[in-house]
């Protein structure tokens, strides 16, 4: 395999970022290692834990079997992007409040993806949350009961 560098760009979080990668690397690493969007956790490399969830061009994606290369020109955004000017949005509020957290290390990729669910949709039944708006994440602290309730919390917040 080639070793030479390709140049990608990226918008992160609004921002353009230019860099210079090996056509192997994968997107988690350049925006954790090289851009220092350190919300991106690495925790399984095979798309099965969800720590690694951003959106790309509008959408959810797991970053960790993403290449760089293959994200050239699109807009990405991080958990950074669901608050506004330091204040926690409406999701982030609900998981901290209803103690939705232990360590912490899933958050960011939980929020990415349910933030994407909630807009798809917003009244979900907590069965739907439990099967379909955590698909793809674990967490191994919290057994999910606080979490269900700040997607609950968090999705009511959306219907006022």
């Amino acid at each position: 395999m080639s070793s030479e560098k390709v140049d990608v760009n990226l918008t992160v979080n609004g921002e353009s970022h230019s860099v210079s990668v090996e056509p192997r690397e994968l997107l988690a690493q350049t925006l954790r290692e090289r851009l220092d969007y350190t919300s991106i956790n690495i925790g399984c490399e095979s798309t099965l834990c969800g720590a690694c969830t951003i959106h790309v061009d509008g959408k959810a994606i797991k970053s960790c079997t993403r290449l760089t290369v293959q994200e050239d020109g699109s807009e990405i955004r991080t958990v950074q992007t669901l608050s506004n000017d330091g204040v926690l949005g409406d999701l982030q509020t609900a998981f901290s409040e209803e103690h939705a957290l232990q360590c912490g290390y899933c958050t960011p990729g939980i929020l990415m993806t349910v933030d994407e669910y909630l807009d798809n949709n917003p009244d979900p039944s907590r069965d739907e949350i439990r099967s379909e708006a955590l698909q793809g994440n674990l967490c191994r602290c919290t057994g999910y009961e606080n979490i269900v309730d700040a997607i609950d919390v968090a999705s009511d917040a959306l219907e006022e």
